[in-house]
């Protein structure tokens, strides 16, 4: 396999058998990873540092000599770490974290930074520091965020997984717009990677995008803080019984998805019912969604302030306007100006909707929803330097669905069952009590059996690029 595209078509789970057979070494795995890297990302701009200096031998594990990337959101010793942000754009991580230890004992091997969206804070990955990362299927449209860059990274064959993580849709997101597996584990399920500290950090999930479903499964396995709860381990099988499954498609604005979208969630509902689940529509959960989007912009935005504050405490020179992107400074600037109760209100909002949405889902065992209520929008519509409150409409109109799992601490993924011949790939949502991981991903393999999608590359891929190389 010494082209480029063979390689990039497999999986992690396969390229690890091809290294532990001695089909494949590492070394030439991690060369052949940075040739596609060299090929592609150029043009895609989804990989913001490569780790240049080669590593040691790679250590034995399930992942043994798979490269991957790690969002630039999350320290790994030895590279920038620039969280999307010019403030830390000469920052070089030094320590490396529980949950980056796991990943280097799997055997997976760090082949650089994917980029990410200031802080993870925007639905789009473009930034003032890195510039813009396009989506593969079409280069005109975002990959979205804040996840953009580990999700374009592995549609486009560039790795076979990447790290990335969700706050409030930040990894289910890209992976819908690049037609992807994407899963947020639950709350409290692997063990810290560091993003703690906050509230908006206490919500964000740690995982990886993937092209399979059991390099999902084998990379939550390796991760999962096995001291609390009982462990999920590696899920194998697809499920093996009817789920009675809630679903909507109103998002938390009020308002309906577009007609493609509504066109894709009505095929998987017929699918999950051809597949003998029971389907049920129900009233979505009731509760103020202003309120509801206007917390959550505020734990956000204190998130960022207190970013503000340790730097500030650390150097003689406060941060700078120019340091920060606009919509970060607006996020922070609103934080402040709503007084010390500001958090507390939003800790009651967040609450009273995880009250509704366990009222309206209780006796289910799974949600159904959209991923996203929009295709994937073009670049520059959710642009940093855009006003707060423009930003936060256009976000609320596409982002519907996925925010209040995090806030619930709910396990949610997003398939992508739907790929039309004029458009992007859309997702289909689900999500599952608390703990009930093992649940969705069993679900997920059964889907990826009756709808597979390993094959759907788009056309700004290695394997569709280079297929005759």
């Amino acid at each position: 396999m010494t082209d480029l595209a063979s390689l990039a078509r497999l999986d992690g789970v396969a390229q690890a058998e091809l290294c532990a057979r001695g089909e494949l070494s590492p070394a030439e795995s991690l060369d052949a990873c940075m040739a596609r890297i060299d090929a592609l990302n150029p043009l895609l701009r989804a990989v913001v540092t490569v780790a240049h200096e080669q590593p040691g031998p790679a250590r034995p594990g399930p992942f043994s000599g798979v490269p991957f990337l790690v969002k630039d959101s999350t320290p790994w010793p030895g590279l920038r770490w620039s969280m999307g942000s010019r403030l830390f754009a000469a920052n070089t991580a030094q320590q490396q974290t529980p949950y980056g230890r796991r990943l280097a004992e799997s055997g997976l091997v760090c082949a650089g930074k994917s980029a990410t969206a200031e802080f993870g804070l925007l639905f789009s990955t473009e930034t003032l520091l890195e510039g813009v990362t396009h989506n593969p299927w079409d280069l005109s449209r975002s990959a979205t965020g804040s996840s953009g860059g580990s999700a374009v990274a592995v549609a486009a064959g560039l790795v076979p997984l990447a790290h990335a993580n969700d706050g409030g849709g930040s990894l289910r997101v890209p992976a819908s717009a690049c037609g992807l597996f994407g899963f947020k584990p639950s709350r409290g399920r692997t063990v810290p990677a560091g993003l703690g500290g906050s509230d908006f950090g206490d919500m964000t999930s740690d995982h990886c995008i993937s092209r399979s479903v059991r390099d999902s499964a084998l990379f939550l396995s390796l991760t999962e803080d096995r001291s609390s709860g009982t462990p999920v381990g590696f899920v194998r099988e697809p499920l093996s019984r009817p789920l009675r499954i809630a679903t909507w498609t109103r998002t938390m604005m009020g308002t309906e998805p577009e007609p493609p979208v509504r066109r894709a969630y009505d095929e998987a509902v017929a699918l999950l019912t051809g597949l003998g689940h029971h389907v049920e529509p129900i009233v979505p959960p009731d509760f103020d969604s202003p309120e509801l989007g206007e917390a959550f912009l505020l734990v956000a935005g204190a998130a960022v302030a207190g970013i503000v504050e340790s730097v500030d405490q650390r150097r003689d020179l406060p941060v700078q306007r120019d340091e920060l992107e606009p919509y970060s400074w607006a996020l922070v600037d609103a934080f402040l100006a709503r007084g010390a109760d500001a958090l507390p209100r939003a800790r009651a909002t967040f609450a009273r909707a995880v009250h509704a949405y366990n009222e309206a889902t209780r006796g289910y065992d799974v949600v159904l929803t959209p991923t996203l209520a929009t295709a994937p929008w073009p670049l520059g519509h959710l642009s940093p330097v855009l006003g707060r409150e423009e930003l936060a409409r256009r976000t609320a109109r596409a982002i519907g669905y996925t925010p209040l799992h995090n806030i619930a601490g709910c396990p949610a993924m997003s398939v992508p069952l739907h790929f039309p011949e004029d458009g992007l790939p859309i997702g289909t949502h689900f999500a599952a009590a608390p703990g009930a991981d093992a649940l969705l991903l069993g679900l997920a393999y059964q889907l990826e059996q009756a709808r597979p999608w390993k094959d759907r590359w788009p056309p700004y891929s290695i394997p569709a690029l280079f297929r005759d190389r």
